[in-house]
């Protein structure tokens, strides 16, 4: 919500909808540019209704698309100014395990990402990690860069640098209608805001709010349930001394993939899930009911109990997050096709956290006209044929 001190007005260099990580970001980028800048939010902070959420997400190195791998390395250098800029601890590494069948193509890429030649079969797993069970014929690749990121921690971090350096973030208020031209004007439940430059990273309501630019997305939100598995016995599944994340990658039992993170949320409780969820309305996301279907809990358990024996195979806490995914699974960033002061940040399809640090950057730049730090051949509306035609 707005500072005390900081006066209500109406006017900025940009608005930002959505303050999320992503959003944050981006708006952090903007206010280090010297940028008056205002960061909305629709719900009261802090929330649980969209995407950034939770007490911890993964980084790693290891990636099998090479844009991405590209681009962690800014990442990783971004998280760690943004700890010191606080003095707040908002990594922890933990080193990752991604496992799959050997010659698996994405898992072949994940090596070639971290440039190094040892593969792990099961035996050689087992050793350096207890915890895990790899069945045979299966092998394991180790990104020692990894680790978890302190998701609530590090999201009020970033809002905390972004107020320090003069900008205005608004939390309560919805954003009603938005009105494009050269300059932009937000309608909002609170108030009404004008800039030359807008910034629009809202999550799974990213969609609805195109639709009124005039451009479809394909974007999905899926409800995903998150997954907390209890230690059949204190201590018997931290994965030797240091707990690893993982995940896995081309497994014919869940070809969305899993993965993990250790007991760090909950003590006691390792954190399980598919990359995957239910087609949902962030409109109207309600707790689902005990009694409704929930086909990822049989996943997880079977791959529990394959993989992880010291884990219990029922869940012992299940919470909810939001995914807004885009046919491709990569993100769309880049200016709406008609609006070019409009930048649209959308569809992180449930691997964007680590990475909002270079997001942000790329939004920033991308809105004051610069030439963007990474390629952005594969973030472009243009790559999903129909969409302009709405636009026109």
């Amino acid at each position: 919500m707005a500072a005390p001190s900081q006066p209500q007005k109406s006017t900025y260099d940009v608005i930002v909808i959505g303050a999320g990580i992503q959003g944050s970001f981006t708006a952090y980028h903007l206010a280090q540019r010297h940028k008056d800048t205002l960061l909305l939010e629709q719900f009261l902070l802090p929330h649980s209704r969209g995407s950034s959420h939770g007490q911890s997400r993964i980084i790693r190195s290891a990636y099998p698309q090479e844009h991405y791998s590209r681009m962690m390395p800014d990442s990783f250098r971004l998280w760690q100014q943004l700890e010191a800029e606080t003095g707040t601890t908002l990594y922890r590494q933990t080193g990752l395990v991604v496992l799959g069948p050997p010659g698996e193509p994405q898992l072949e890429a994940c090596r070639k990402s971290l440039g190094v030649d040892e593969v792990l079969d099961a035996a050689a797993l087992a050793w350096r990690f207890p915890g895990f069970r790899l069945p045979a014929g299966q092998v394991a690749v180790v990104d020692d860069t990894a680790g978890v990121l302190f998701a609530d921690r590090a999201l009020r971090a970033v809002q905390e640098v972004f107020r320090r350096h003069g900008g205005t973030l608004r939390d309560g208020e919805k954003v009603l209608r938005i009105q494009p031209g050269a300059t932009v004007t937000v309608t909002t439940t609170a108030g009404v805001y004008k800039a030359p430059r807008l910034i629009l990273t809202a999550g799974a309501w990213t969609g609805a709010f195109m639709e009124q630019l005039g451009v479809r997305l394909p974007l999905q939100p899926l409800r995903i349930d998150v997954c907390y598995w209890r230690e059949k016995q204190p201590g018997s599944a931290r994965l030797g001394r240091v707990s690893p994340c993982f995940l896995t990658l081309g497994l014919s039992q869940a070809p969305h993939g899993i993965y993990g993170l250790p007991s760090i949320e909950y003590p006691g409780l390792m954190k399980v899930c598919h990359h995957h969820g239910s087609p949902t309305d962030p409109e109207k996301r309600e707790p689902v009911p005990s009694s409704a279907p929930r086909p990822d809990i049989g996943i997880l358990g079977s791959f529990i109990s394959s993989y992880l024996p010291g884990l219990e195979t029922q869940p012992a806490v299940m919470e909810t997050c939001l995914y807004t995914n885009t046919p491709d699974g990569d993100f769309i960033l880049d200016r709406h096709p008609k609006f070019s002061n409009i930048v649209i940040g959308a569809g992180f399809s449930g691997h964007g956290f680590k990475m909002a640090p270079v997001v942000g950057k790329l939004l920033c730049e991308l809105s004051l006209g610069e030439e963007p730090s990474h390629n952005m051949t594969r973030f472009a509306i243009t790559r999903f044929p129909g969409v302009l035609a709405a636009a026109l």
